[in-house]
């Protein structure tokens, strides 16, 4: 009897999974809330489900007490588990966090934050928010949060988002230390609803060219994407560089949404397909803001799914110029469904496709982690230093309308590539970065200089008037020795201006937020140098 319940208690996460199932397909009804099919979970299986029946018998007679929400929890993720690596459980605690970045909203004081020196540092009030209202400033250190002491080596990012998130018009009472100040400052704080933007900044980058970045496709970005192409429009740009390196994707309306910006009314943008979803195409279907002028994509290893799509569409109806690196290769879309509990459940349902006709949905049949470890595979057979590293069976070939190459089978093959630079050179100034002593700089030299460092109201006279000098390089140098990297003359040498950049351009962003950033850090950014340059020498021809 005691083998018995030995093997059973071995079994059981795996026998909960398979009853699990059987149980949804049995007995829940769900409406789904962006399923095009209705309720996925309302087919009709009125046959005897032995599984049912072990599962009712476990329940009410196995000899120990039974959690049967948490094994019901880890049953699903189980299942998902050996579907795809993309459908997803989300628990009812997670729910909001999960969804608010795709929703671009969330209901708090608005403040971005960090854990330094286990103290919770405002890196910057956001604009218009509620805690910039009540005089929140970059550099406050946030020690009390109603009545509740947030500082030691314990607390983490999600316990002070917990304290400061909350339905808007509640208020929330927080104590700053502010450097320079006898004493702690106290304000009452009432909570608002917050942006969440997906469009990290947009500029021109000279007298023609503008300069667009997203880091994902939410509920907004449609929107803020054309409110910043009229604006560059207005300023003289009739040449486009989209930056969606490390966009992750988000919503598949939004991208299409976008792509319907600069391709011309009746194109193809992409179609979907799964085994109980018909083929459902979608079209270009108005006059867009940006169809006939030049535009430059760049893309990454990080670009995945509406990204892909974005990258798909330009490709395959030769638009534009598609420049980086291979995209992860993610063609699989998912549902939503929201179970009665608050959690949800977001199912793999189609794969999309390119107007070509190609999926672009790499592997997934030996499991989640091979999956992901195709990312470091790309690093040790060198495709991300050599385009020659590549090889696409003749199987994956598709030709565009105007005679073009392109290729199926994992991800969006740049029509340009260019590789990420190598070299002994670049241990040096890779430690500096990877280890995260750089930023730690950046930021404690932004602490220490805030009011100097306050007179610079725009990154037009922040990039011209600041400097990184020599003192400010040897105290970074001093500082990441002390941080335990050993002192590299020859990397520093060989490194040195790119280090100013990335350090001035982090100095930036503390001040002046991306606009801060990626004017300085693109004068080192060679994909972005190949893109402009490649736009300039169109302008010669």
């Amino acid at each position: 009897m005691a083998n018995f319940k030995h093997k059973i208690t071995i079994y059981l996460p795996l026998l909960f999974a398979i009853i699990l199932m059987a149980g949804i397909l049995l007995g829940i009804r769900l409406a789904p809330k962006q399923s095009q099919q209705g309720n996925i979970f309302s087919m009709d299986f009125s046959e005897y489900s032995k599984v049912s029946d072990v599962l009712g018998y476990i329940s009410r007679d196995w000899v120990d007490t039974v959690n049967i929400d948490k094994l019901e929890e880890d049953a699903i993720v189980q299942l998902l588990e050996n579907l795809d690596p993309h459908s997803q459980y989300i628990p009812a605690s997670e729910f909001e966090e999960v969804n608010e970045q795709l929703e671009g909203n969330f209901e708090g004081i608005g403040v971005q934050f960090r854990i330094e020196k286990d103290t919770a540092l405002v890196v910057s009030p956001i604009a218009g928010a509620p805690s910039e209202k009540v005089g929140i400033k970059a550099g406050d250190r946030i020690v009390i949060v109603d009545g509740d002491t947030i500082i030691g080596p314990d607390i983490t990012t999600q316990d002070i988002m917990k304290k400061l998130k909350g339905p808007k018009n509640t208020k929330v009472d927080v104590r700053i230390y502010r450097r320079g100040e006898s004493g702690l400052l106290d304000f009452t704080i009432t909570r608002g609803i917050i942006p969440t933007y997906s469009l990290d900044i947009a500029y021109m980058v000279d007298e023609s060219i503008g300069y667009v970045k997203l880091n994902r496709f939410s509920a907004t970005t449609h929107e803020e994407t054309t409110k910043a192409l009229r604006r560059l429009k207005k300023e003289g740009m009739h040449k486009l560089i989209l930056d969606l390196r490390n966009n992750s994707g988000g919503y598949l309306q939004a991208a299409i949404s976008v792509v319907d910006e600069f391709l011309p009314d009746g194109k193809l943008i992409v179609y979907t397909e799964g085994k109980n979803r018909p083929r459902n195409y979608a079209y270009a279907s108005r006059r867009g803001s940006f169809e006939n002028e030049e535009i430059i994509i760049l893309i990454d290893e990080g670009s995945a799914s509406a990204s892909e799509i974005v990258a798909g569409a330009i490709q395959d109806n030769d638009r534009g110029t598609i420049m980086g690196r291979r995209s992860f290769g993610k063609g699989l879309v998912q549902e939503q469904v929201n179970l009665p509990d608050g959690s949800a459940l977001r199912l793999t349902t189609a794969r999309y496709f390119t107007p070509t006709g190609r999926s672009i949905q790499k592997p997934y049949e030996n499991g989640k982690e091979e999956y992901y470890k195709e990312f470091h595979q790309r690093f040790i057979n060198g495709e991300v230093f050599h385009a020659d590293s590549i090889h696409f069976d003749d199987s994956l070939k598709y030709i565009t309308p105007g005679g073009k190459i392109v290729y199926g089978g994992g991800g969006i093959m740049p029509d340009i590539f260019i590789p990420i630079e190598t070299g002994d050179h670049l241990v040096y100034y890779n430690k500096l970065i990877n280890r995260g002593i750089i930023f730690d700089y950046a930021f404690e030299y932004t602490d220490t200089h805030r009011q100097a460092l306050s007179r610079f109201t725009d990154y037009k006279d922040f990039n011209v008037k600041f400097s990184i000098n020599q003192s400010i390089f040897d105290d970074l140098i001093t500082f990441a020795e002390k941080q335990g990297l050993e002192k590299d003359t020859n990397g520093i040498n060989a490194m040195k201006e790119d280090i100013e950049i990335f350090l001035k351009a982090l100095i930036g962003r503390n001040i002046l937020d991306n606009e801060g950033f990626y004017p300085v850090f693109h004068q080192r950014d060679n994909v972005f140098l190949q893109a402009v340059k490649m736009l300039k020498e169109e302008n010669k021809g």
